[in-house]
């Protein structure tokens, strides 16, 4: 099981790769706009997840969502220490 912390040092990492090797890659190249669209798509499948499927999709959708958060604060340079801190 990875941690937040976890997946946010597997994904800065990825902002140094070659685009071409992974689709992390592409949209933190892609910048803020596009990471931004994924977010907005991403939390409207968590919300009809948890009006109509189970709780493993529930899940699944949730973390696909704190995929894309952690892109933007990657694609902005902003480290989890400042969003814990104002937790």
């Amino acid at each position: 099981m990875k941690s937040f912390q976890d997946l946010f040092d597997e994904l800065s990492a990825k902002k140094s790769v070659d685009s071409d090797a992974s689709g992390t890659s592409k949209l933190l190249d892609a910048g803020v706009h596009a990471i931004g669209k994924k977010v907005v798509e991403e939390a409207a499948e968590l919300w009809m997840a948890a009006e109509h499927e189970s709780d493993e999709q529930v899940a699944l959708e949730a973390s696909q969502l704190i995929y894309y958060i952690q892109l933007i604060l990657i694609s902005r340079n902003i480290p989890l220490k400042s969003v814990e801190a104002v937790l």
